[in-house]
C-alpha cells in the first residue's frame, strides 16, 4: 500500500487539508482512482450517448452511435464498468475477510452492505413517482413519460448486478475468473455458432461481470501483483476484442446501440468480457502512477470527494440531464446538441458544451440528495477530528456505498 504521509508544507489548505488529514496512513488512494474514474465514465459516457429528441409531440430516446456508427470508438473510453467490478472484488473480499476476522457473520457483512448499496435508492425512486404522477396528471405524453422513467430506471440493473456479486464474494474469492469467461464463450456459442434460444445470453450478465469481480477478489489475495500481468491481461484482452470485432461479428460498440441487433452489454458478450480484462489489465499497470499522481493534496481531495458521492452521482446523472433538456423545450425550438436528432458528429461537439450544465444539475441534485447516501449523522457533540474524518473516504466514513471501507492496514 502506498502511504499517505506528506511533508506538512506540501498539505495545502482548506478542504485539501480536511481530507489528508482525514485519510488513514496505508490508505491505497489508487484503488480509490479506478472507482471514481470507472463511476464518472459511466455518466459521462451516459451523457454523451443518450440524446432526448422530439417528435410528434413526444420525446423519445436515441444516440448518436446509432446514427455515425464511427463514433464507436467513443464507447471504448466510456465503458468504464469492468473497472468499477475489478474493484468491487477487491473491496468486497477484503472486506469479507476483515468482517470474519472481527468476528462478523456472512449475513452481517452482507446485510451491511446492501443497505449501503439500496438505501439512497429509496429517495430515487420515490421522486420519480411523484415526478410521473405528475407528468401524467399534465398531460404529458405517455410516451414521453415512458421514455423518461426508462432512463431513470435501466441503470438500477447494474445494481441489482452488483448486490448478486457482493453476496457471491466468498465463492467469487476461491474462483479463478477463467471459469465464468469460459461460461461467457460457451453461452455466445450457442448463441450466435449453432443457432441457440437468445434468452441464454441473459446467462451472461452473471458470468460476464463475474470475470473482473474475480479478477478483484484474486487481487485481494495477494495475486496480479506483476506489472506482466497487468500487460497480459491489457494485450491479450486487446487482441481477443479485436478479433471478435473484426473476424467473428461482434458490434465495435462496447454499449447497447437503440436498434442494433446484438449488444455487447444487454447481455454482455465474449467481445464485452475480453474488453473488460484488458480495462483491468490497464487498471493495474496504472497503479504505480496514480499513486504518485495522488500525493497531490488537491488530486486527491477531488478523488475523495467524488467517492464519497459515488452513489448520487451515479444515481442522480441521468435526471439532472433530462432536467436540463426538458427545461430546454421552453426555449419553443430545439437546441442544438439538446433536442436535435445525433446525426453527425457535430452533434458531439454541441453535446459537450452542454456537459457544464449537466453538471451544474447534478450538482444541485447532489445537494438535495447526497444525505441519503450518508444516512444519519451522528450526533453534534462528537470531536473535531471524527469530524475530519468524515471527509475522507471509506475508512472513516463506513457508510456510503461506492465507497465501502478497504481493511484497516495491518
Amino acid at each position: 500500500m502506498a502511504s499517505s504521509t506528506l511533508d506538512p508544507a506540501r498539505r495545502g489548505s482548506g478542504l485539501a487539508h480536511r481530507i489528508l488529514l482525514g485519510t488513514p496512513p496505508g490508505r491505497d488512494r489508487a484503488v480509490d482512482a479506478l472507482r471514481a474514474f470507472a463511476v464518472l465514465g459511466v455518466v459521462l459516457g451516459h451523457w454523451l450517448v443518450t440524446a432526448l429528441v422530439t417528435d410528434g409531440g413526444a420525446v423519445y430516446s436515441t444516440s448518436p452511435l446509432a446514427h455515425v456508427p464511427g463514433l464507436a470508438p467513443l464507447s471504448w473510453v466510456f465503458q468504464t464498468l469492468a473497472v468499477f467490478f475489478l474493484v468491487g472484488g477487491l473491496v468486497g473480499a477484503k472486506g469479507h475477510a476483515s468482517a470474519r476476522a472481527r468476528g462478523a457473520t456472512y449475513g452481517q457483512w452482507l446485510g451491511a452492505r446492501l443497505k449501503r448499496l439500496f438505501r439512497p435508492v429509496a429517495a430515487l425512486l420515490a421522486v420519480w413517482a411523484a415526478v410521473t404522477g405528475a407528468l401524467l396528471a399534465s398531460g404529458v405524453a405517455p410516451e414521453t413519460v415512458r421514455t423518461l422513467v426508462s432512463l431513470v430506471c435501466s441503470p438500477l440493473w447494474f445494481l441489482l448486478v452488483f448486490a448478486a456479486l457482493t453476496a457471491s464474494t466468498p465463492l467469487a474469492a476461491k474462483t479463478r475468473p477463467w471459469w465464468p469467461l469460459a461460461v461467457v464463450a460457451l453461452v455466445d456459442l450457442v448463441r450466435f455458432g449453432a443457432g441457440g434460444p437468445a434468452w441464454l445470453g441473459w446467462v451472461n450478465v452473471a458470468a460476464g461481470w463475474l470475470v473482473p469481480y474475480c479478477l478483484g477478489a484474486a487481487w485481494a489475495q495477494g495475486r496480479l501483483q506483476s506489472r506482466r500481468t497487468g500487460w497480459a491481461l491489457l494485450a491479450g484482452g486487446a487482441l481477443a476484442t479485436a478479433l471478435l470485432v473484426a473476424f467473428a461479428g461482434y458490434p465495435a460498440s462496447m454499449v447497447g446501440v437503440p436498434g442494433a441487433a446484438v449488444s455487447n452489454l444487454s447481455p454482455p458478450t465474449l467481445a464485452a468480457a475480453a474488453f473488460g480484462l484488458a480495462q483491468c489489465g490497464a487498471a493495474l499497470l496504472l497503479l504505480g502512477p496514480l499513486r504518485r499522481v495522488l500525493q497531490r493534496p488537491a488530486a486527491w481531495a477531488a478523488v475523495a470527494v467524488v467517492n464519497l458521492s459515488a452513489m448520487t452521482i451515479f444515481l442522480w446523472h441521468q435526471t439532472s440531464m433530462m432536467a436540463v433538456t426538458m427545461a430546454g423545450l421552453l426555449a419553443g425550438t430545439p437546441l442544438p446538441g439538446l433536442h436535435t436528432v445525433p446525426g453527425s458528429p457535430l452533434w458531439i461537439l454541441a453535446r459537450l458544451a452542454w456537459l457544464p450544465v449537466f453538471g451544474a444539475a447534478l450538482l444541485v441534485c447532489w445537494a438535495l440528495f447526497r444525505r441519503f447516501e450518508h444516512g444519519r449523522p451522528r450526533s453534534r457533540g462528537r470531536s473535531r477530528v471524527v469530524r475530519e474524518h468524515r471527509l475522507a473516504p471509506a475508512a472513516a466514513v463506513r457508510r456510503p456505498w461506492l465507497s465501502a471501507a478497504l481493511p484497516r492496514p495491518r
